[in-house]
């Protein structure tokens, strides 16, 4: 399917050069943007987008178009292969510093995609495979995530929460009729991570709480991605609260201070008002009182996505926390005749969400 978008696209570059300014998103003085971009860079085998991005290819010049014309000064980064040398990440900055935009920041971390159970969970006869992981995914580290940024990352109090099995949350939805008794022992609740890296900005400490929860379909009438995705968001909800029941792959224990200033973001799988998904978890992180939705817009609403099948829903969320204030917010859609449109449309099925909050209220924080 995505031939048909290759010709367009490659004519299309040379045109996009004179114009870049014009797509680029406004910005305001004394503020740091902050973004959220699945990237659709995930491969079927590991390894080949370490080989991609070393060769090049036209998506993934695509991708750093869009980038490009966002300038994000926080990029989390959704569908990006992990490896254990973090090669793919080193050569997407790589790319991104070719192409004009430099992070001197990074963070990554292992997922759970991929990685093995022991344990049949779907009946299928078999103890392996990415049904049988803990996360979907035919290799460890498929659909990892990453997060690049131009301020300090302060690494030694980043926080993931890999670990934490899906049993331990209270009032989980886990389908315990459904899944063999041993694994409610050992399945875990994200399906990638959640991890919290505090990022030095504006005389404050922000906390970047970045997940990417399971599709809330591909099951049966069990509902279990349905229902690890809500769980998945509930994470936070509960995070943000500051209740004590998760343990960090670090040792510590609970969620955040009460005046801590956060962006809850990533590619969350589930829109609040259409869509296959369950509407409680993320209701109630839209709906928070320590949340702010600013509901950002592109050509499409506030649509992020365009699937082939499920059509344009909202599913990726920059979402800052209520005592901070935003000069600006928008999803890189597009809109007709826009030079940019056929490259964000080919770079992903995703488009990049952007907040921009202004330096003096973190200051405050």
């Amino acid at each position: 399917m995505r031939l048909r978008w290759i010709l367009p696209f490659l004519l299309g570059l040379a045109a996009c050069d004179d114009d870049e300014a014009a797509v680029s998103a406004e910005r305001a003085p004394d503020t740091v943007r902050i973004a959220s971009y699945n990237i659709h860079l995930a491969r079927g085998e590991a390894g080949k987008l370490v080989t991609e991005l070393r060769d090049g290819s036209a998506q993934i010049e695509a991708v750093l178009r869009v980038i490009a014309a966002a300038d994000p000064d926080i990029l989390l980064i959704n569908e990006l292969d992990y490896d254990d040398e973090r090669q793919s990440l080193a050569l997407l900055q790589q790319r991104l510093a070719e192409a004009g935009v430099e992070y001197g920041y990074s963070f990554v971390a292992p997922v759970n995609t991929g990685k093995p159970t022991g344990l049949d969970l779907t009946g299928d006869g078999k103890d392996y495979g990415p049904e049988n992981a803990q996360g979907w995914g035919v290799f460890e580290g498929q659909f990892g995530m990453a997060i690049l940024s131009r301020l300090p990352i302060a690494s030694d109090d980043v926080r993931t929460f890999a670990g934490v099995r899906w049993a331990e949350m209270p009032d989980n939805l886990l389908p315990v009729d459904f899944y063999p008794e041993p694994a409610v022992e050992v399945l875990r609740l994200s399906s990638k991570s959640h991890w919290d890296v505090p990022v030095r900005v504006g005389g404050t400490t922000l906390h970047l709480l970045a997940s990417h929860p399971t599709p809330p379909v591909f099951d049966g009438d069990e509902d279990r991605n349905g229902r690890r995705n809500n769980d998945e968001i509930r994470f936070w909800v509960d995070y943000i609260e500051g209740k004590d029941w998760m343990l960090s792959d670090q040792g510590t224990e609970g969620g955040l201070a009460d005046d801590a200033a956060f962006v809850v973001l990533g590619d969350l799988n589930n829109d609040p008002e259409k869509g296959d998904g369950r509407r409680e978890a993320i209701t109630a992180l839209l709906g928070h009182e320590r949340v702010q939705d600013t509901k950002p817009e592109g050509a499409e609403g506030v649509a992020t996505s365009d699937f082939e099948e499920a059509g344009r829903l909202r599913v990726d969320y920059v979402l800052p926390s209520a005592g901070l204030e935003v000069a600006n917010s928008g999803v890189f859609a597009p809109g007709e005749g826009d030079p940019m449109r056929e490259t964000a449309a080919f770079a992903s099925d995703h488009r990049l969400v952007w907040v921009d909050l202004i330096l003096s209220s973190l200051g405050k924080n």
